[in-house]
């Protein structure tokens, strides 16, 4: 599969089959999240693989009890951390959410490619995430992210491509108008 196909072929996966993922596809997933850009190449990022179930659990109850990520084998907590991003993103703020979001984003076409599915997870207690995982003060987490094989075959591949708007709706020439 090449990236574009794995960019047709992604999809949100709330549905995991209790499956683990093996070491050798768990280490592929976390070069596609260590080989990702960032402004200035700061990698101003963590990311904790949470793959006990107890913890998991818990950590779905803090996401509005979305209980579908628990049952991903592993959960990717996507921490940004603030005091090392780069300070001047487009004059308004620093770019630690952007870098962990190219990150994550990398996961998911990763993931595409091996068959796993992934879902962003944005709806979430930080407080509560971060106790749990015991993040340093100053960091942020940015988004969690289910990864696991998605529990029905047809969630992933050719065919599933999602709706998206027509070019004509997204694309403009030169200027906004």
């Amino acid at each position: 599969m090449n990236v574009l196909d794995s960019i047709r072929n992604r999809r949100s996966v709330r549905e995991f089959a209790s499956r683990e993922i093996p070491a050798e596809i768990l280490e592929r997933m976390k070069e596609a999240l260590r080989l990702a850009p960032s402004a200035c190449n700061y990698q101003p990022w963590k990311f904790v693989l949470v793959q006990d179930e107890s913890l998991r659990q818990q950590i779905a109850e803090a996401c509005h009890r979305q209980r579908f990520i628990a049952d991903a084998p592993v959960i990717v907590v996507g921490v940004g951390l603030p005091d090392q991003a780069f300070k001047h993103m487009g004059g308004h703020g620093n770019s630690v959410e952007v870098d962990v979001a190219i990150a994550l984003d990398h996961l998911t076409l990763a993931a595409a490619e091996e068959g796993l599915g992934t879902c962003w997870i944005g709806a979430f207690d930080e407080a509560a995430v971060s106790k749990l995982i015991a993040t340093p003060k100053g960091s942020r987490i940015v988004a969690l992210m289910p990864l696991g094989y998605p529990a029905r075959a047809n969630l992933l591949g050719p065919g599933a491509e999602a709706r998206r708007k027509p070019p004509g709706e997204v694309f403009l020439a030169d200027r906004f108008r």
